[in-house]
């Protein structure tokens, strides 16, 4: 029951980021989503299909491989960095650099609508997920590339940590438009 719990009131917290997300696209136009203030960053619409892109295909994808047994079956964890963000509950405040290669660079957006649609399958895949995931037993896991190996409902929590994370990036990259 405990899960169940946490797993919704992820889910609210998923569903109160998306929204502050989507309303933040409401002042800028598809320029300024576009802008970037140097080559070294990305811009406030990269910064969007990174969420979109992570959370359908990372975040929601291993709790897809988790829930079709594509999953290690394993007694495996976390590494020491996925301990002390789990235990912390969120990311550290710091900047995380991608490695600087097109595969983690995410496109310009092509629209505010493209943006706005993205959000909302993130909400909608999460919605879908939730009711699911205590069924999905806790030892399929799915290795993170820095957490080590995570169960569904660990990748689940990434999700709204994630989302979480960026609002530091996010309130940077509009004060520079």
């Amino acid at each position: 029951m405990a899960e169940n719990r946490q797993s919704l009131e992820g889910l609210e917290n998923i569903g109160a980021l998306v929204e502050q997300y989507r309303n933040g696209l409401d002042p800028y136009t598809i320029e300024q989503l576009r802008y970037k203030a140097n080559d070294d960053q990305w811009s406030l619409g990269q910064m969007y299909n990174h969420l979109i892109q992570s959370a359908m295909f990372m975040q929601i994808g291993a709790i897809a491989k988790c829930a079709e047994a594509e999953s290690t079956d394993t007694a495996e964890g976390k590494s020491e960095d996925g301990q002390r963000i789990f235990q912390m509950g969120s990311f550290p405040p710091i900047k995380i650099k991608v490695p600087d290669s097109p595969q983690y660079t995410p496109s310009q957006p092509e629209s505010k609508e493209q943006l706005a649609e993205g959000l909302e399958k993130v909400w909608e895949q999460a919605q879908s997920w939730v009711a699911k995931l205590h069924e999905i037993p806790g030892n399929r896991k799915v290795k993170h590339p820095k957490l080590g190996y995570l169960n569904a409902l660990e990748w689940f929590q990434l999700i709204e940590m994630h989302l979480r994370h960026h609002l530091r990036q996010q309130a940077t990259l509009e004060q520079e438009l």
